[in-house]
Protein backbone atom coordinates (compact mmCIF):
# COMPACT_ATOMS: atom_id res chain seq x y z
CA UNK A 1 0.00 0.00 0.00
CA UNK A 2 1.32 3.44 -0.95
CA UNK A 3 1.41 5.79 2.04
CA UNK A 4 0.41 9.46 1.65
CA UNK A 5 3.98 10.70 2.15
CA UNK A 6 5.35 8.21 -0.38
CA UNK A 7 2.78 9.30 -2.95
CA UNK A 8 3.50 12.98 -2.28
CA UNK A 9 7.24 12.38 -2.64
CA UNK A 10 6.77 10.58 -5.95
CA UNK A 11 4.68 13.47 -7.28
CA UNK A 12 7.38 15.91 -6.21
CA UNK A 13 10.17 13.87 -7.81
CA UNK A 14 8.18 13.63 -11.05
CA UNK A 15 7.81 17.42 -11.12
CA UNK A 16 11.48 18.07 -10.35
CA UNK A 17 12.62 15.53 -12.96
CA UNK A 18 10.52 17.36 -15.55
CA UNK A 19 12.06 20.79 -14.84
CA UNK A 20 14.40 22.15 -17.47
CA UNK A 21 17.70 23.75 -16.51
CA UNK A 22 16.09 27.13 -17.17
CA UNK A 23 13.17 26.22 -14.89
CA UNK A 24 15.56 25.63 -11.98
CA UNK A 25 16.79 29.22 -12.29
CA UNK A 26 13.27 30.66 -12.30
CA UNK A 27 11.58 32.13 -9.24
CA UNK A 28 9.60 30.02 -6.80
CA UNK A 29 6.74 31.31 -4.69
CA UNK A 30 9.08 31.51 -1.68
CA UNK A 31 10.36 35.07 -1.43
CA UNK A 32 13.93 35.41 -2.67
CA UNK A 33 14.30 31.74 -3.62
CA UNK A 34 14.65 30.24 -7.07
CA UNK A 35 13.31 26.77 -7.72
CA UNK A 36 16.88 25.55 -7.23
CA UNK A 37 16.87 26.98 -3.69
CA UNK A 38 13.59 25.23 -3.00
CA UNK A 39 14.79 21.86 -4.32
CA UNK A 40 17.96 22.25 -2.25
CA UNK A 41 15.86 22.95 0.84
CA UNK A 42 13.62 19.94 0.20
CA UNK A 43 16.65 17.67 -0.10
CA UNK A 44 18.35 19.05 3.00
CA UNK A 45 15.12 18.90 5.01
CA UNK A 46 14.75 15.21 4.19
CA UNK A 47 18.36 14.61 5.19
CA UNK A 48 17.88 16.50 8.46
CA UNK A 49 14.76 14.56 9.41
CA UNK A 50 16.46 11.32 8.42
CA UNK A 51 19.24 12.23 10.85
CA UNK A 52 16.68 12.71 13.62
CA UNK A 53 15.16 9.28 13.00
CA UNK A 54 18.54 7.57 12.78
CA UNK A 55 19.50 9.21 16.06
CA UNK A 56 16.42 7.77 17.75
CA UNK A 57 17.05 4.36 16.23
CA UNK A 58 20.68 4.34 17.33
CA UNK A 59 20.10 5.90 20.76
CA UNK A 60 22.03 9.03 19.85
CA UNK A 61 19.61 12.00 20.00
CA UNK A 62 20.22 14.38 17.10
CA UNK A 63 18.92 17.84 16.33
CA UNK A 64 17.61 18.64 12.86
CA UNK A 65 20.09 21.46 12.35
CA UNK A 66 23.24 22.63 14.10
CA UNK A 67 21.79 26.16 14.00
CA UNK A 68 19.34 28.25 11.99
CA UNK A 69 22.30 30.00 10.38
CA UNK A 70 23.88 26.71 9.35
CA UNK A 71 20.60 25.54 7.87
CA UNK A 72 20.33 28.69 5.76
CA UNK A 73 23.98 28.55 4.72
CA UNK A 74 23.63 24.93 3.60
CA UNK A 75 20.70 25.84 1.34
CA UNK A 76 22.65 28.72 -0.20
CA UNK A 77 25.66 26.45 -0.72
CA UNK A 78 23.68 23.67 -2.44
CA UNK A 79 21.37 25.79 -4.60
CA UNK A 80 24.05 26.66 -7.22
CA UNK A 81 24.67 22.97 -7.95
CA UNK A 82 23.73 21.73 -11.39
CA UNK A 83 20.12 20.65 -11.97
CA UNK A 84 21.33 17.06 -12.38
CA UNK A 85 23.06 17.19 -8.98
CA UNK A 86 19.99 18.72 -7.33
CA UNK A 87 17.70 16.09 -8.79
CA UNK A 88 19.97 13.29 -7.60
CA UNK A 89 20.44 14.85 -4.15
CA UNK A 90 16.67 15.12 -3.71
CA UNK A 91 16.03 11.59 -4.94
CA UNK A 92 18.69 10.15 -2.63
CA UNK A 93 17.36 12.17 0.31
CA UNK A 94 13.81 10.92 -0.28
CA UNK A 95 15.05 7.33 -0.46
CA UNK A 96 17.13 7.78 2.69
CA UNK A 97 14.15 9.09 4.61
CA UNK A 98 11.96 6.20 3.43
CA UNK A 99 14.50 3.72 4.83
CA UNK A 100 14.05 5.00 8.39
CA UNK A 101 10.50 6.40 8.35
CA UNK A 102 9.19 3.42 10.34
CA UNK A 103 11.30 4.50 13.33
CA UNK A 104 8.62 7.10 14.10
CA UNK A 105 5.82 4.53 14.23
CA UNK A 106 4.27 3.94 17.64
CA UNK A 107 6.46 6.35 19.58
CA UNK A 108 4.91 8.18 22.52
CA UNK A 109 4.79 11.97 22.90
CA UNK A 110 7.68 11.84 25.37
CA UNK A 111 10.12 10.86 22.60
CA UNK A 112 11.11 14.24 21.21
CA UNK A 113 13.77 16.05 19.20
CA UNK A 114 15.05 19.61 18.98
CA UNK A 115 15.04 21.55 15.72
CA UNK A 116 18.26 23.24 16.84
CA UNK A 117 20.14 22.87 20.14
CA UNK A 118 17.88 24.41 22.77
CA UNK A 119 15.29 25.22 20.10
CA UNK A 120 11.75 24.09 19.39
CA UNK A 121 10.94 20.62 20.72
CA UNK A 122 8.64 18.30 18.75
CA UNK A 123 7.55 14.66 19.04
CA UNK A 124 9.49 12.26 16.85
CA UNK A 125 6.21 10.50 16.00
CA UNK A 126 5.21 13.60 14.05
CA UNK A 127 8.27 13.55 11.77
CA UNK A 128 6.48 11.86 8.81
CA UNK A 129 3.72 14.47 9.03
CA UNK A 130 6.30 17.26 9.15
CA UNK A 131 7.95 15.87 6.04
CA UNK A 132 4.64 15.49 4.22
CA UNK A 133 3.87 19.15 4.91
CA UNK A 134 7.25 20.21 3.54
CA UNK A 135 6.73 18.12 0.41
CA UNK A 136 3.15 19.14 -0.36
CA UNK A 137 3.43 22.85 0.45
CA UNK A 138 6.78 23.39 -1.25
CA UNK A 139 5.70 21.33 -4.26
CA UNK A 140 3.06 24.01 -4.80
CA UNK A 141 5.67 26.70 -4.08
CA UNK A 142 7.65 25.47 -7.10
CA UNK A 143 4.94 27.14 -9.21
CA UNK A 144 5.05 24.61 -12.03
CA UNK A 145 1.37 23.65 -12.21
CA UNK A 146 0.95 21.67 -8.98
CA UNK A 147 -1.32 23.77 -6.77
CA UNK A 148 -3.12 23.42 -3.43
CA UNK A 149 -6.16 22.27 -5.39
CA UNK A 150 -4.13 19.12 -6.16
CA UNK A 151 -3.54 18.32 -2.48
CA UNK A 152 -5.35 15.27 -1.09
CA UNK A 153 -8.35 16.50 0.95
CA UNK A 154 -7.05 14.98 4.18
CA UNK A 155 -3.86 17.01 3.87
CA UNK A 156 -5.68 20.32 3.43
CA UNK A 157 -7.82 19.57 6.48
CA UNK A 158 -4.75 18.63 8.53
CA UNK A 159 -3.01 21.89 7.59
CA UNK A 160 -6.05 23.90 8.67
CA UNK A 161 -6.33 22.04 11.97
CA UNK A 162 -2.64 22.60 12.72
CA UNK A 163 -2.86 26.27 11.73
CA UNK A 164 -5.88 26.81 13.97
CA UNK A 165 -4.10 25.19 16.91
CA UNK A 166 -1.05 27.45 16.50
CA UNK A 167 -2.93 30.70 15.91
CA UNK A 168 -3.11 33.13 18.83
CA UNK A 169 -4.27 36.38 17.24
CA UNK A 170 -7.71 38.03 17.08
CA UNK A 171 -10.37 35.33 16.76
CA UNK A 172 -12.28 34.39 13.64
CA UNK A 173 -14.10 31.40 12.17
CA UNK A 174 -13.08 29.38 9.12
CA UNK A 175 -15.57 27.30 7.12
CA UNK A 176 -14.77 25.00 4.20
CA UNK A 177 -17.30 25.19 1.40
CA UNK A 178 -16.39 21.79 -0.03
CA UNK A 179 -15.99 19.79 3.19
CA UNK A 180 -18.20 19.46 6.29
CA UNK A 181 -15.57 21.16 8.42
CA UNK A 182 -15.03 24.41 10.33
CA UNK A 183 -12.34 25.78 12.63
CA UNK A 184 -12.01 28.43 15.31
CA UNK A 185 -8.84 30.48 14.95
CA UNK A 186 -8.06 32.03 18.32
CA UNK A 187 -11.09 32.67 20.54
CA UNK A 188 -13.68 34.22 18.21
CA UNK A 189 -16.51 36.28 19.70
CA UNK A 190 -20.06 35.81 18.53
CA UNK A 191 -19.70 38.60 15.99
CA UNK A 192 -16.24 37.54 14.77
CA UNK A 193 -15.82 37.30 10.99
CA UNK A 194 -16.07 34.01 9.14
CA UNK A 195 -13.66 33.20 6.32
CA UNK A 196 -14.92 30.65 3.81
CA UNK A 197 -13.76 28.92 0.66
CA UNK A 198 -12.45 25.57 -0.60
CA UNK A 199 -10.42 23.71 2.03
CA UNK A 200 -7.28 23.69 -0.12
CA UNK A 201 -7.39 27.46 -0.66
CA UNK A 202 -8.05 28.03 3.04
CA UNK A 203 -5.13 25.78 3.96
CA UNK A 204 -2.78 27.57 1.56
CA UNK A 205 -3.80 30.94 3.01
CA UNK A 206 -3.45 29.65 6.57
CA UNK A 207 0.26 29.02 5.92
CA UNK A 208 0.72 32.76 5.29
CA UNK A 209 0.57 32.59 1.50
CA UNK A 210 -1.52 34.67 -0.91
CA UNK A 211 -5.22 33.90 -0.62
CA UNK A 212 -6.15 34.43 -4.27
CA UNK A 213 -9.76 35.02 -5.26
CA UNK A 214 -11.33 31.86 -3.82
CA UNK A 215 -11.80 33.07 -0.26
CA UNK A 216 -14.32 35.49 1.21
CA UNK A 217 -14.94 37.01 4.63
CA UNK A 218 -18.22 38.10 6.18
CA UNK A 219 -16.72 41.48 7.09
CA UNK A 220 -15.27 42.08 3.63
CA UNK A 221 -11.58 41.60 4.45
CA UNK A 222 -9.45 38.59 5.33
CA UNK A 223 -7.67 38.51 8.72
CA UNK A 224 -3.96 39.21 8.48
CA UNK A 225 -2.95 36.06 10.37
CA UNK A 226 -0.47 38.02 12.46
CA UNK A 227 -0.94 35.46 15.25
CA UNK A 228 0.11 32.56 13.05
Amino acid sequence: MTLPLDAASERLLHTVDALSDVDFAGPSLCDGWTRAHLVAHLALNAEALTGVLRGVRDGVPTTMYVSVEARDEDILALAPASPAELRERLRAAVAGFAEVADVATGLGPDVTFERTPGGRVSPVAAVPDFRRSEVEIHHADLDTGYTPADWPPDFALAVLTASAERYDGPGFHVVATDEPARWAFGSPAADAPTVSGPASALAWWSTGREAGSLLSSTNGSLPTLEGR
